[in-house]
C-alpha cells in the first residue's frame, strides 16, 4: 500500500468505467471466486510475478483528523501488459493493519464511498461483517495500456479508540483472471495509500 501518489486522466477511459458503471450492479457476484490464486501456485521451480498494473493514487494524505469530514481521492489502474484482461473486477477497502495481540482493524469505524458517475450519486461500501469494503461496478475486460478510474471517498468515526498506533491504508483493487502452470488463477494490482487517524 506504500504507493506513490499521482495521476493520469484520460478522457477515452474515464469514458470506459462511466459505462460500465451503468452497465453493471454493485452486487454482481465475482465470477473468479472460487478460483485459486496464481501466488497460490507459487511452487519450488518458479514463482509468479504479476507485473500487470500500473497503480496510482491523488488525494490521501498522511494523517487525517477523525470524525465527519470526508477525505476524497482518485485511484487509477492501468493496463501495462500486452495481453487483455478476463473476467476484471474492482472493489475497494478501508482499513488497518493488525500486527500485535490486542490491536484493532479501524474499518468498522470508517466509512467508504465511490463516485457512482451514472448515477451521480455518493455509493457506500459496506461487508456484512461491518467492514469499509466491496465491489464496485466496473469493465469486465481490460486492454493493453487501458486504464480505469474510480473517485473515492472516506472518513473515520471519532469512536475509534486511540489506544494503538494505526497503519491505516485505503485504496483500489483490480482482480483479473490469468494463466499459471497451465491453470487459471486470480492475480491482482493495487492503487491507494496509507495514512495514520488523529484526533481533531
Amino acid at each position: 500500500m506504500k504507493l506513490r501518489r499521482a495521476l493520469s486522466v484520460s478522457t477515452a477511459t474515464a469514458a470506459l468505467l462511466s459505462t460500465a458503471v451503468a452497465a453493471a450492479p454493485a452486487s454482481q457476484a465475482a465470477p473468479a471466486a472460487e478460483i485459486p490464486t496464481c501466488y497460490d501456485l507459487d511452487t519450488a521451480y518458479g514463482q509468479y510475478h504479476n507485473n500487470t498494473f500500473v497503480g496510482r493514487s491523488f488525494g490521501i494524505p498522511k494523517s487525517i483528523t477523525l470524525g465527519t469530514h470526508w477525505t476524497t481521492y482518485t485511484a487509477t489502474l492501468t493496463n501495462a501488459s500486452a495481453k487483455e484482461l478476463k473476467s476484471f473486477e474492482l472493489s475497494a477497502k478501508l482499513g488497518s493493519y493488525v500486527y500485535n495481540e490486542g490491536e484493532r482493524d479501524l474499518s468498522p469505524y470508517g466509512d467508504l464511498q465511490y463516485w457512482d458517475t451514472s448515477q451521480r450519486a455518493w455509493k457506500t461500501l459496506r461487508q456484512a461483517d461491518g467492514n469499509a469494503r466491496g465491489t464496485i461496478p466496473g469493465p469486465k475486460t481490460l486492454k493493453p495500456r487501458e486504464s480505469v478510474h474510480v473517485q473515492l471517498r472516506f472518513r473515520v468515526s471519532k469512536d475509534l479508540p486511540l489506544d494503538h498506533t494505526y497503519d491505516a491504508f485505503t485504496g483500489l483493487t483490480g482482480t483479473f483472471v490469468d494463466r499459471y502452470r497451465d491453470m487459471d488463477c486470480t492475480a491482482h494490482g493495487d492503487a491507494g495509500g496509507g495514512f495514520y487517524p488523529r484526533k481533531g
